[in-house]
């Protein structure tokens, strides 16, 4: 079954009495491998691993980028801190400020509540091991999103990889058939271009004609290309129903593909097969974008 490496996931879960809102997203892109990233809170950071084996259970390939946010009142709490140092240092400063010019009053704690400079509030971060499950039940429900969407894409990259795979093979069975009327051809050339040349009569079956038709035909010849690429199709066909993470394997089968026509390019000098060739390319080049987003 073909799967993409394209997918998204986001879940939502409530802790500590509804206090805190636990949310987890997952993104994921092709990748030539399976490379795993996440970005959370750094109290999270020890579930690391154990995320990791979760995605390991559901995805082969691609870049997973695991999103984690709390939110709320449930982890955090205030703490009042003061800057004695601070005070005293303005207590000191007031006193020989009063000294110095005969000030009178005295300094109070409503005048030192007026200086935001002396106090703050600090907000500590409890430990998250209390809501691990709720963590990782949010892992995994995003995930199975995820696991989900790639299977549609899938879908869509099957259907739309087996309609070219077709239109190759409706292109292949015609050059199957193409290539005796090259040979046929290709004898009639040689013979008129002999004839000009020696200027004389020359038989069905003169010996020079056979050897220069074999040689030409030889090095024209397209059988072992053709051939050779309607394996690669059938390979590729099987791949496409298979349970097994087929991405790798499917772009190597495209550059051998892809080589044979090359090859197949090079070799024809017909009009009509060169014509054939560059919609073969055309369809390949497409299959192998597809294929780059299959795991």
């Amino acid at each position: 079954m073909v799967r993409s490496m394209t997918g998204y996931g986001r879940s939502v879960k409530l802790a500590k009495e509804q206090e805190t809102e636990i949310t987890v997203e997952i993104r994921t892109v092709n990748h030539r491998f399976l490379d795993f990233s996440t970005k959370m809170p750094r109290s999270l950071m020890y579930l690391e691993d154990k995320m990791k084996k979760e995605i390991q259970q559901l995805f082969r390939r691609g870049r997973v980028d695991v999103y984690v946010t709390i939110e709320g009142n449930g982890f955090t709490k205030g703490e009042l801190q003061t800057d004695y140092e601070l005070m005293d240092q303005f207590i000191h400063e007031m006193k020989l400020a009063k000294s110095r010019y005969q000030l009178g009053g005295d300094v109070d704690v409503n005048t030192l509540t007026t200086f935001q400079e002396l106090f703050s509030v600090q907000e500590k971060e409890e430990g998250y091991d209390q809501v691990e499950g709720e963590i990782m039940s949010a892992l995994q429900e995003a995930a199975t999103k995820v696991s989900d969407m790639r299977a549609q894409e899938g879908v869509a990259l099957h259907d739309d990889i087996n309609s070219r795979l077709k239109q190759i093979r409706l292109i292949l069975s015609e050059l199957e058939d193409r290539r005796h009327v090259v040979v046929d051809s290709m004898r009639d050339r040689i013979k008129q271009r002999m004839s000009e040349y020696i200027n004389e009569e020359l038989k069905e079956d003169g010996s020079r004609i056979l050897q220069e038709v074999a040689l030409l035909a030889e090095k024209g010849d397209i059988t072992e290309e053709v051939t050779r690429l309607g394996s690669h199709l059938d390979q590729f066909f099987d791949k496409l129903t298979s349970n097994e993470s087929i991405g790798r394997q499917l772009d190597f089968i495209v550059q051998e593909m892809h080589r044979e026509v090359n090859t197949i390019g090079s070799k024809s000098n017909d009009t009509q097969i060169s014509e054939w060739v560059v919609q073969l390319k055309s369809e390949i080049e497409k299959i192998k974008e597809q294929v780059q987003n299959v795991e």
